[in-house]
């Protein structure tokens, strides 16, 4: 008998209602509604556009009625560290920032002036980033900050829409930076710190938890009226990582889109001084497992070179631009991709080029170059990358699953074998709302366990297998790389 499930999963630069339907063991997903979300530019700030995003949610679910289908259950999952302001009524408060507003640099001054940065990780385990919700909520108008009756994560809130209970999931709340995931509760120095309460942030609940049925308006749509609505895993990386097909041991995860995130499971957190100076974080997924990683800035560099091409005339799409890259001359160029400069500069190619210029390199001459020198750069970076994690806990990496849209990529794919010199596999490409869809099957009992769940992947998505070669070349690029790691002093 089949089971049908809905997933909302939302991205940085656009949304999708997906339905999921388990079947004999297998389960298949199928696009519904594709919502984008585009950013609002206004007086020097970035704000999200919610009410657009909400919008496209209500479509997407009469999109889900109209499928004939009786839906069991719905979850939204969502990017990590923003937010939105809700009143005492449960109402909006505008405008909902963007993790990239020039905000957070007020922000990270705040929290400096009361605290350091060894107090700070030693009570959430998150590594240093800018936009971390800490900062966000440090840069807040303390006003507006007073007027909120509820903060809650963008996949929580969805959440909230759906059903009216507004819960903040553990694996979102983990990348908030004011969660201890030692202790496992709130931390009240960072929550100070920050300048919020904690009944603003309000009750964690565990990633596979039913909220309860839908809102009585959504009840009347064709197929939802018995829905239930789950939080699954609200942030996309733990709903993400929850789908890699993995088994045994020796295996690290590689969530590629936007951003990179690698890392392992660990059944703890590992907050030492070692992962401070490293700059590695410790999340929360699903059962409580530890994602130990690290999140990296990944194909949002192409994205931004592909905006950046839009705006003279040149379309790209990501296809052309692999096959440009492929014809491109080998480690004619190296940049760090995780140096701060890349992280909302005003012309990405102009801004590699200014990096190739300081550091006597050869400034990218073609689309095709500045392709080559992103994909060859981000492979490095995951060398250098997993080699902490084999430091930090270790344990040998033997090969590395790669999931979401990035996996696609199979340039990239074969570069990152090269540059790691272990086996690739590649997929699910739609990791994340296989792994929303999948917690919600765990939560309902119509599946017994994460590992049966996996069980699910491996038996619903063909794996790309990618074997490293020319060990040579990218050992003497990753020295390269590593002078370059100095001068970025990242």
């Amino acid at each position: 008998m089949s089971t049908h499930y809905l997933a909302c999963d939302l991205g940085a630069e656009s949304g999708r209602l997906m339905s999921g339907t388990l079947d004999q063991g297998k389960i298949e997903l199928r696009e519904l509604h594709r919502l984008p979300n585009t950013p609002i530019s206004s007086s020097n700030s970035l704000h999200w556009n919610i009410p657009a995003l909400v919008d496209g949610f209500r479509a997407g679910l009469r999109a889900a009625s109209s499928t004939g289908h009786t839906f069991s259950s719905l979850s939204t999952d969502s990017w990590g560290v923003d937010y939105v302001l809700l009143d005492k009524d449960g109402q909006l408060l505008s405008p909902t920032f963007h993790y990239r507003d020039s905000r957070t640099a007020e922000g990270v001054r705040r929290v400096f002036a009361k605290t350091d940065w060894s107090t700070v990780f030693d009570e959430t385990g998150l590594q240093f980033m800018p936009l971390n919700t800490l900062f966000q909520l440090a840069a807040e108008d303390s006003s507006r900050l007073q007027q909120a009756a509820r903060i809650l994560g963008i996949g929580d809130f969805f959440n909230f829409l759906a059903s009216g209970i507004a819960k903040t999931e553990l694996s979102l709340a983990s990348t908030f930076q004011l969660y201890n995931p030692v202790a496992r509760r709130w931390s009240s120095a960072m929550l100070q710190t920050a300048g919020v309460r904690e009944d603003q942030l309000g009750e964690i609940v565990p990633p596979g938890t039913v909220l309860g049925p839908v809102v009585s308006a959504l009840s009347k749509l064709p197929g939802l009226a018995e829905a239930r609505v789950v939080a699954s895993c609200s942030h996309d990386t733990g709903a993400a990582v929850a789908a890699v097909p993995a088994q045994g041991k020796g295996w690290a995860y590689l969530s590629s889109g936007t951003w990179s995130l690698m890392g392992l499971e660990r059944p703890a957190p590992v907050v030492t001084a070692t992962c401070r100076d490293l700059n590695f974080t410790n999340e929360i997924g699903f059962g409580g497992a530890i994602r130990l990683l690290k999140n990296i800035s990944g194909l949002w560099i192409i994205q931004e070179c592909r905006r950046s091409w839009e705006r003279q005339g040149m379309r790209f799409d990501y296809d052309s631009l692999s096959r440009l890259a492929s014809q491109a001359t080998p480690f004619r160029s190296l940049m760090v991709p995780s140096d701060p400069r890349f992280l909302a500069p005003a012309d990405m190619p102009s801004a590699i080029a200014a990096y190739c210029m300081e550091t006597s390199q050869p400034v990218p001459d073609s689309p095709g170059a500045f392709a080559r020198c992103a994909f060859e750069s981000l492979a490095l970076l995951y060398r250098h990358t997993r080699d902490q994690l084999q430091q930090l806990t270790g344990e040998p990496v033997e090969h590395l699953h790669i999931v979401g849209g990035g996996s696609r990529n199979h340039l990239l794919n074969q570069f990152t074998s090269d540059a790691l010199q272990c086996p690739v596999l590649a997929g699910p490409v739609e990791a994340t709302a296989m792994g929303n869809v999948l917690v919600q099957a765990i939560a309902l009992g119509h599946l017994p366990s994460l590992e049966a769940a996996r069980d699910v992947v491996r038996r619903s998505s063909p794996l790309r297998e990618f074997s490293p070669g020319n060990a040579q070349a990218w050992d003497q690029a990753f020295l390269t790389f590593q002078s370059l790691l100095r001068h970025s002093a990242v």
